[in-house]
C-alpha cells in the first residue's frame, strides 16, 4: 500500500493517538492497526492505547507504538482517574487527534480531547443497542466526535437516527479488506488441502461454509434447514461447514448437534470449530454463506469470499448486502453473489443450489467480477486513506 491521498503530507510528523480497550481479534482492534500501519507509512507518529492483545507485535512490527492503558474499564471512578492519565499521556507525546473505536475509551478520550483542544474522532464498528435512557447517553459518546466514522451506510443511518445532530459530521468508510491476504494466488494448494484434511472432507466433496461464532443470530440452523432440503432433492457430495468458536455457548452446541442428528445429516453438516486460516477456508469453499437473521454492521467475510472469487449468499439484513452486487441493483449478468430473506430457508437453499450448478463460464466470470468489485470499494488501501483524510480535515478545522 504505497498510495496515499494528496492531503497525507499534512499528518507526517503528527503524533495521532487511537484508543481500544484491547488489541485481540475484533474489527476495531484490526482496524487499529491498519490505521497505524499507514500512519506510520506517511511519517506520523502512531500510539494506541490498549490494555494489549495477540496483534501488540503486529501494531510494532508495522512502526504503530503501544501504550500501555486500562481502556477496558467501564467503572465511572476508573474512567475519570482515566480520563487524567490520558490527557498526561497527550501532553507528555505531543498528540494532535484522538481517535477512540469503542465506547468506555470513548469516554475518557473525550474528556481529554476536550481538555487540551483536541479533536476528536470516533468510529462506529457495530450497532450498539439499549433503548434506556442511561443506555442511549452512554452511545450517544459515539456520536459525539468531530469527525464520526460509520462503517457501513447501513451504520449510518442509524447513528443519524438516533442522533440526527451528527449528520454533517458522519463519513462512511468501508472496513478494508487485504488484498494480498486475500488472493487465489496468495493461498497455496497445501494450505488448502491441509484444512480439508483437518476437517475430515473427502476431495470429491464441495464444501458450503459459514464462517461464524457459534450464536444464533448467524443462521446456523437457516443453513441446516436449507442442507436437509437441498439433501432430500438429491443433493450429494456437498459438505455444510460451520466454522466458528462456540465461546462457551455450550447449550447452542448442543441444539445444533441434536438438530444435525435429528435430521439425520450426519456426515453432511460439519461442525470443525474456530478457523485460523481464513484465506484457506474461503478459497476451500464453493459456496459461502452469511445468513444472518439479525442485522450486521458490515460483512467483512462476504467481502474476503468475493476477493478470493467464490460465490457468495447473504441474508437481506442490515449492511452485509452494502458488499454485495445483485439483481436488482445490477443486471443478472453482474451480479457478485445473491441476497436473500433473512431465516427462510427454502430461499437459501435455491441460491445454494444455483450456485452450486453455474457452468464454468459463468463462475469464472463472477469470480473476475467479485474480486474487481472488492478491489474498487472494499480494499485497505481505500479505508486508510479515507480515515487519513478524515484526520486531516478534523485536524484543518480545529485550526479554523
Amino acid at each position: 500500500m504505497n498510495h496515499f491521498p494528496t492531503t497525507a503530507h499534512a499528518l507526517a510528523g503528527r503524533t495521532i493517538l487511537q484508543i481500544v480497550p484491547e488489541l485481540d481479534a475484533g474489527g476495531a482492534e484490526r482496524t487499529a492497526v491498519d490505521i497505524a500501519a499507514g500512519l506510520a507509512r506517511c511519517g506520523a507518529r502512531a500510539l494506541v492505547a490498549t490494555e494489549g492483545g495477540r496483534l501488540v507485535g503486529e501494531l510494532q512490527a508495522e512502526g504503530g507504538i503501544w501504550i500501555p492503558f486500562p481502556a477496558r474499564s467501564k467503572n465511572p471512578v476508573a474512567m475519570a482517574l482515566n480520563a487524567r492519565k490520558l490527557m498526561r499521556i497527550c501532553l507528555d507525546e505531543g498528540v494532535s487527534l484522538v481517535h477512540a473505536r469503542s465506547r468506555a475509551p470513548a469516554w475518557v478520550a473525550l474528556a481529554a480531547a476536550r481538555s487540551l483542544g483536541l479533536p476528536f474522532v470516533t468510529t462506529y464498528h457495530g450497532s450498539y443497542s439499549g433503548k434506556s435512557p442511561v443506555k442511549v447517553h452512554y452511545n450517544s459518546v459515539m456520536a459525539r466526535g468531530d469527525v464520526v466514522i460509520a462503517n457501513s451506510h447501513y451504520t449510518a443511518d442509524l447513528i443519524c437516527a438516533a442522533w440526527p445532530q451528527a449528520r454533517p459530521r458522519i463519513r462512511v468508510i468501508h472496513r478494508g479488506t487485504n488484498l494480498n491476504a486475500f488472493s487465489a494466488r496468495s493461498v497455496p494448494a497445501e494450505r488448502v488441502e491441509a484444512l480439508r484434511k483437518a476437517w475430515k472432507l473427502p476431495p470429491h466433496e464441495r464444501i458450503v461454509l459459514l464462517a461464524a461464532r457459534l450464536t444464533s443470530w448467524k443462521g446456523q440452523k437457516v443453513l441446516i434447514e436449507a442442507a436437509k432440503k437441498l439433501v432430500d432433492n438429491g443433493l450429494r457430495d456437498v459438505a455444510f461447514v460451520l466454522a466458528g468458536d462456540p465461546q462457551g455457548r455450550d447449550s447452542y452446541v448442543r441444539e445444533l448437534d441434536g438438530m444435525i442428528n435429528r435430521l439425520g445429516l450426519q456426515g453432511v453438516v460439519h461442525r470443525v470449530g474456530h478457523c485460523t486460516d481464513m484465506p484457506a477456508a474461503l478459497l476451500a469453499a464453493a459456496v459461502v454463506t452469511v445468513p444472518s437473521t439479525e442485522p450486521e454492521a458490515f460483512g467483512r467475510v462476504a467481502v474476503e469470499a468475493q476477493a478470493l472469487g467464490t460465490p457468495v449468499i447473504v441474508s437481506d439484513l442490515g449492511a452485509v448486502p452494502e458488499t454485495v452486487l445483485y439483481p436488482p441493483r445490477v443486471p443478472a449478468s453482474e451480479r457478485t453473489g445473491w441476497v436473500v430473506p433473512p431465516g427462510d430457508a427454502d430461499a437459501l437453499a435455491d441460491a445454494i443450489g444455483a450456485a452450486l450448478t453455474m457452468g464454468a463460464s459463468a463462475l469464472e466470470g463472477m469470480t473476475r467480477r467479485a474480486r474487481m468489485h472488492v478491489e474498487q470499494h472494499f480494499s485497505l488501501e481505500a479505508m486508510v486513506n479515507a480515515t487519513l483524510d478524515a484526520y486531516v480535515a478534523a485536524l484543518a478545522a480545529a485550526r479554523s
